[in-house]
């Protein structure tokens, strides 16, 4: 066989016209398909970029080289050399880009053999998915998924250049940092210098990006790598990439607006969808009140309905008792669902009890009368009142959840949201747009009577509460009353909602070194500890730090709803399993004792396994 550089490909498998008709080529590819048709063998070969058909002749090719193409079989990548032909009459492909031509070979090579795939190199696959992750490689031939990486290629390279044209710069910040837990487990990285001492691999680069804004860098943003060790779902992975943006001497407002413009660039460029700006604005208050999610998709209505005040005095113990404890009766109407099965009742039912849902009330209005178990509890009037109130005509069904506000807001949510999907309620063609604003500051914790960061230990409260810090130190009012005035407090925080998928979150930040330390204490950080764990960031607050302000946007996330698919493991060249193990290459894997040794390290036996 001759030397590589004598047999390199001159043009893709995807270039080849009528417009090349006559000229000497040679390919390159992976066999896609053979067809014996009376001993002259037709070869699809593939590569990225498309598919060309090669016709082997015995009348014009070399014997030994007619017997290794006669080798050939799925995957194996060959050299082909020949003439750029048209296709004889009434064998054109139109569905081919290059279905008007074929290459008729002069030389044929086998450049590496394949072994016989263990599933088949096709668009639809029915390969388990596990197999696929196994076999990756293989996986990313489909051309499906090479269109999906294609498109996060185009989504990435006109993200870097919408905020070049925008003033930012893209600066990287390092992936060896300090330990600073931000709500997941920290990966962690020993030292092999420093004995005993680790780094930490970052969950975002949002105290780095803070001290850029110190340095002067006004307009930062980075496409960055981020490792969390949690619990995963289909739209996460231990490791993931976010667009990172921060900006000085800005309000929300202007963060709004870049990432508006961004989005609506991307959306324009890479799907040809326009995009409208300004996008709409809702509190945390308002989505959970009328959606049940901070979340919500509005490509669909079904919203929540407030039935407290009809079933305040309803005489149904359940509802009476709930309502007078300060919990909340809340509804969703299902127009047409009227007839639903007892099946049905009761799959909804279950779903509403996996959500930590005491159960589900119900009033069916089917045309031969309301059907319902609290009838006659509630009797005709309360029924009628709770109808009318929710809108609940002849034939539509009335859901009902009665609960603690957040929990039944939740709930209802996440029951809305199976309804829309089980009966095609959502209009797929659509795109919806929208911001969710002004989070409560702190989450509260009932288990440890404590509070958590809603979103982010550097979330600025908001203009309007910020008496309420310095009131929650001075406060008799227990911390487990909603009344407490750090429950009170919300953040100058907020996220970006696409279809119902959180793709964006950010916030202003805390750019006073007391403040953020009274912050920390809050959340049980004490001075020691602030100093030990968060020291370098508050030094830096002390150097004259800008207001600043930023977002991360889910690279990821992004990818997979501009691609439309449900996972975001499609989107990523080498996913992990939702266990963190990628079962191509084996990790997480044992390693070596000498390197233990090197480290300092020891492994403790017996510890639980997962």
């Amino acid at each position: 066989m001759p030397a590589y550089s004598e047999l390199k490909r001159t043009h893709t498998c995807g270039e080849l016209s009528v417009a090349n008709i006559g000229q000497p080529v040679r390919l390159n590819g992976w066999v896609n398909g053979y067809r014996n048709l009376g001993g002259v063998l037709f070869v699809d070969l593939r590569d990225r970029y498309g598919l060309t058909q090669i016709v082997i002749d015995p009348e014009g090719i070399d014997k030994e080289m007619l017997a290794e193409a006669e080798r050939v079989r799925h995957e194996f990548v060959v050299a082909a050399i020949g003439t750029v032909a048209p296709r004889p009459e009434g064998t054109v492909n139109k569905k081919l880009a290059t279905g008007e031509i074929e290459v008729r070979v002069e030389q044929f090579y086998i450049l590496s053999e394949s072994k016989t795939p263990p599933f088949e190199i096709v668009d639809e696959t029915t390969a388990k998915e596990l197999l696929r992750l196994e076999y990756r490689y293989l996986d990313l031939r489909r051309a499906p998924l090479q269109e999906k990486m294609r498109m996060r290629h185009e989504i990435t390279l006109a993200v870097r250049n919408y905020l070049s044209e925008q003033g930012f710069y893209e600066i990287e910040t390092p992936l060896l940092i300090r330990s600073t837990p931000e709500g997941a487990r920290d990966y962690v990285v020993p030292s092999r210098v420093s004995k005993g001492r680790f780094y930490a691999l970052p969950q975002s680069p949002q105290l780095l990006k803070q001290i850029l804004m110190i340095s002067g860098f006004d307009k930062y943003f980075q496409v960055a790598r981020c490792l969390r060790d949690e619990d995963l779902r289909s739209d996460r992975q231990p490791e993931h990439t976010q667009i990172d943006v921060e900006m000085s001497y800005v309000t929300p407002d202007d963060v709004f607006t870049v990432m508006e413009g961004l989005t609506q660039d991307l959306f324009g460029k890479i799907l040809g969808v326009s995009v409208s700006t300004p996008f709409e604005r809702f509190t945390f208050e308002e989505v959970m009140n009328r959606w049940g999610t901070d979340k919500p998709d509005r490509r669909f209505g079904m919203e929540l309905v407030d039935l407290t005040d009809e079933a305040r005095d309803c005489g149904f113990k359940v509802f009476a008792d709930n309502v007078k404890s300060g919990g909340v009766v809340k509804g969703i109407v299902l127009k047409g669902g009227g007839n639903y099965s007892r099946r049905q009742i009761d799959e909804l039912t279950e779903l509403t009890k996996s959500l930590g849902g005491g159960g589900l009330a119900y009033i069916l209005r089917a045309e031969g009368g309301d059907k319902s178990p609290i009838l006659k509890f509630i009797g005709e009037t309360t029924k009628d009142r709770l109808c009318q109130k929710a809108g609940a005509e002849v034939g539509d069904a009335l859901f009902i959840i009665s609960d603690r506000k957040l929990k039944a807001e939740g709930i209802l949510g996440q029951l809305r949201l199976h309804l829309g999907r089980s009966q095609d309620l959502i209009d797929t063609g659509k795109w919806s747009f929208l911001w969710v604003t002004d989070f409560p500051l702190f989450d509260y914790d009932t288990e440890n009577d404590s509070f958590m960061a809603m979103h982010n230990i550097v979330s600025n409260p908001h203009e309007d509460d910020l008496a309420l810090i310095e009131e929650g130190f001075k406060s008799s009012v227990a911390r487990s009353d909603a009344a407490h005035p750090w429950r009170r407090a919300r953040a100058m925080q907020y996220d970006l909602v696409i279809n119902g998928w959180e793709i964006a979150s950010g916030g202003q930040r805390i750019n006073r070194r007391e403040l953020q330390r009274k912050v920390l204490n809050i959340l049980g950080i004490d001075n020691e500890r602030a100093e030990r764990m968060f020291g370098f960031l508050l030094r830096a607050l002390e150097y004259g730090a800008p207001p600043h302000a930023g977002i991360a946007a889910g690279l990821d996330r992004l990818v997979s709803l501009m691609t439309g698919t449900d996972t975001i493991r499609d989107v990523i060249a080498f996913p992990k399993t939702t266990n963190a193990v990628s079962l191509m290459d084996g990790s997480p894997s044992e390693i070596d004792p000498e390197q233990l040794a090197e480290l300092g390290l020891s492994l403790k036996k017996g510890g639980k396994k997962d």
